[in-house]
């Protein structure tokens, strides 16, 4: 009797084991299928937020899509969120540096459609043009991998720098072949690089906190990048498998439409580039 009861206990645990795991295997499947709620996206403030909250109050309901922007001010965060499902969908990014973040970090985001391009720029508070910058002057550069290459791509495309043959999507002040002002490389958080522009002779800054600095990229940009040909558009993302997600369909939509074009357009006068047709 002794044993049959250990037998028929082990066999009720294992039993109540499997259902446990089956119960949870359930709750997680409902889970991930679930789109009835909000679709709930993370976001950098600026363009970003202001073209999402422009959908949510003109676009989203005719749509039948119930969407709500949360706001974030680093690069890392949104990614994070996303993959542990903390917020369904992120744009804030571009392929290079989402390539970069899933490899170091052992993330599973993927690009739903690109929107918009934020052109990278070169300013200052002390010089009016790049050909200003004086031998051994500092330059402020973003600090994380992909947008600090971009940043020295720009000098170089300028005639500034020279890179070495070779470097990429994560090449460093290291790889640079020829300087020939001698100019000195301060990293700097990507979102502190406008706050650096009064401590070094200029600073590159990606175009989304230059517009939340204040500044004009059309305008003020001593140098900027080019639209064409750029990798470096801005996407709507989101954790590989819920990219069939129906309200994220209805969202990649109205990012691409001819109604946000024109809000692009019209708010950004050239500062951020619509990409698509």
């Amino acid at each position: 009797m002794r044993n049959t009861a250990k037998i028929t206990t082990a066999v009720l645990a294992a039993g109540a084991l499997t259902l446990g795991l089956s119960a949870c295997g359930s709750d997680k499947d409902s889970t991930a299928s679930d789109t009835s709620g909000p679709l709930i996206v993370a976001a950098s403030p600026v363009p970003h937020a202001e073209i999402l909250n422009f959908i949510e109050k003109n676009l989203a309901k005719k749509a039948g899509l119930d969407l709500e922007v949360k706001e974030f001010q680093d690069y890392i965060v949104p990614n994070t969120a996303t993959e542990d499902g903390s917020v369904d969908a992120n744009y804030f990014q571009n392929q290079p540096y989402l390539d970069d973040f899933n490899k170091k970090r052992g993330t599973h985001i993927v690009p739903v459609v690109t929107v918009h391009l934020e052109p990278l720029g070169l300013y200052s508070h002390k010089v009016k043009s790049a050909d200003a910058l004086k031998s051994g002057a500092t330059v402020a550069v973003p600090n994380d991998a992909v947008n600090e290459a971009r940043a020295l791509k720009l000098l170089a495309s300028n005639g500034l720098i020279t890179l070495k043959d070779g470097a990429g999507n994560e090449a460093t002040p290291q790889d640079i072949a020829k300087n020939p002002k001698n100019l000195k490389f301060k990293e700097v958080e990507a979102a502190q690089t406008p706050r650096s522009l009064d401590d070094v002779d200029a600073a590159v800054i990606n175009g989304n906190y230059a517009i939340s600095a204040g500044l004009k990229p059309a305008k003020d940009a001593l140098v900027l990048e080019s639209a064409t040909n750029n990798p470096y558009g801005n996407f709507l993302a989101v954790k590989k498998g819920n990219e069939n997600d129906p309200r994220v369909k209805k969202l990649a939509k109205l990012l691409t439409s001819p109604e946000v074009k024109k809000f692009i357009e019209d708010k950004y006068a050239g500062s951020v580039i619509p990409s698509f047709k």
